[in-house]
């Protein structure tokens, strides 16, 4: 502002000194025609007298050309100072309106643009929070490439699952990254073809579905391509376990059709007639019959645990009463095989639970050690409590299981010794069943065991249901 005046100072000093100069010779020409009317003492009066009004004049014009300045270039200059903020990014910067007076129309115009942008500044910001947000929360690896072909875009579940950092990542081509073969594959597909792939890759243990398009423009113009990976792990995993588990079923039911199949092919073979062979293969019949029924009703019971909706019935529950009543329901199979049981309980621990349940969780439990357990020996049954938990203890002297069997021991049909099971006339699902209904009460049961020692395994039920 400064400058301005100065420049405007200097122009009016300028101008008036011409004309000061152009009057002088104007008025010195004038004087020397009529040199020899006019004395020379009335010349210079004349000239003090014309000096003083010009002067007059000048400041009189520098006056009114400072509030002329005033009133057109100081509005100016508040208004370019404003836009010169405004095209640095500083989208608060007001033109201070009342400073303006006739200009203010101007001020008013900057400062609605001002404001527009400052909307739109914090509109793109929150799309920006929102796609970033987005990017971060899909659940999905996410890896953008850009037309050149390097990588602009990666999310932090595409860096956890495969193990880079953003870093190794932004600025580089597919092939300097060092991605597993399968979507290093993909991506080179998509980039050659600029269509779209899918496929199904094994990275280690983990399974992953990859999705790979082309991002074309509005005016289809190549803006690169996105990769998108989903993990399958858990699907592939489910998918075989229903294999497993429809092999299984199949495997289960065609032992005891072949056995009653056989046997009754071969009664009505004439071995009916023969009165002790008619007993023994009618007793197998029924001993395949009773196995087949104990499966099917395994089988519904597992699938009614874990169907939507499953409910216990829950109730205060002491848990010596459980104990008390399971061992009741087996003591004809300990008896059988001269085993005893040894009981340590404390008769005062309480917990809201579906007694039923708990007493099918212990009897198959009980079961399990009872069949697996040498004769004359003793299974230990230990009950203790926590602030928040009850805690059952199954001990028996059993043949004990191999610690790499241990993690498989819950799933449905997994046994360690198949041909023993089967004799001991075990389906597979105690133990499942037995899992599943110990988590419906919100608890978990553990096991532990040592080969030709014995297993433990260990119930913890909250005190209250959730």
């Amino acid at each position: 502002m400064k400058g301005l005046y100065s420049r405007l100072f200097i122009a009016f000093a300028v101008i008036f000194l011409i004309l000061l100069t152009g009057l002088g010779v104007v008025l010195g020409q004038f004087f020397y025609l009529i040199d020899d009317e006019i004395t020379l003492h009335v010349q210079r009066k004349f000239w003090i007298f014309l000096i003083a009004i010009l002067m007059i004049t000048y400041f009189l014009s520098l006056i009114l050309s400072a509030r002329v300045i005033r009133q057109y270039a100081k509005p100016t200059d508040l208004v370019t100072k404003t836009a010169e903020k405004i095209a640095l990014g500083d989208y608060l910067a007001r033109t201070p309106i009342d400073e303006l007076g006739s200009q203010n129309g101007l001020g008013i115009a900057v400062n609605q643009i001002a404001r527009n942008l400052q909307e739109t500044s914090i509109l793109r910001a929150m799309e920006k929070e929102r796609l970033k947000t987005l990017i971060e929360s899909m659940g999905n690896g996410l890896l953008m490439f850009g037309r050149e072909g390097s990588v602009n875009i990666v999310n932090g579940v595409f860096e956890k699952t495969f193990g880079f950092k953003r870093d190794e990542l932004i600025g580089k081509t597919f092939m300097e990254i060092g991605l597993p073969q399968g979507i290093e594959g993909l991506i080179e597909d998509v980039f050659l073809t600029e269509q779209v792939h899918e496929r199904q890759i094994r990275n280690g243990q983990s399974h992953f579905n990859v999705y790979g398009a082309p991002v074309i423009g509005r005016h289809g113009n190549w803006l690169g391509i996105i990769v998108v990976t989903h993990d399958i792990t858990k699907l592939v995993r489910l998918e075989e376990i229903r294999k497993d588990f429809v092999a299984n079923v199949s495997h289960e039911l065609r032992t005891p059709i072949t056995s009653i199949k056989g046997f009754t092919e071969t009664l009505l073979d004439g071995a009916m007639n023969d009165p002790e062979t008619s007993k023994e293969f009618l007793g197998i019949i029924q001993k395949e019959s009773d196995r087949l029924h104990l499966l099917i009703n395994d089988l519904l019971e597992l699938s009614g645990i874990e169907r939507e909706g499953f409910q216990l019935q829950h109730s205060k529950v002491f848990v010596s009463d459980v104990v008390d009543n399971a061992v009741r329901i087996v003591n004809g199979l300990l008896e059988r095989k001269n085993m005893h049981f040894e009981i340590n309980i404390d008769t005062e621990i309480v917990i809201e639970a579906d007694s039923d349940r708990l007493i099918q969780v212990m009897v198959n439990l009980l079961t399990n050690a009872i069949n697996y357990s040498k004769e004359n020996t003793t299974i230990t049954i230990n009950a203790s409590q926590t602030a928040d938990e009850a805690i059952i203890e199954v001990r028996d002297e059993g043949m004990g299981i191999d610690r790499t069997e241990l993690p498989r021991l819950f799933e449905r049909f997994y046994r360690v010794d198949r041909a023993r099971s089967r004799n001991s006339g075990g389906t597979g699902l105690g133990l499942a069943i037995v899992k599943h209904l110990i988590e419906a009460h919100g608890g978990k049961v553990t096991v532990d065991s040592e080969l030709g020692v014995g297993t433990i395994f260990t119930i913890y039920l909250p005190k209250k249901s959730a």
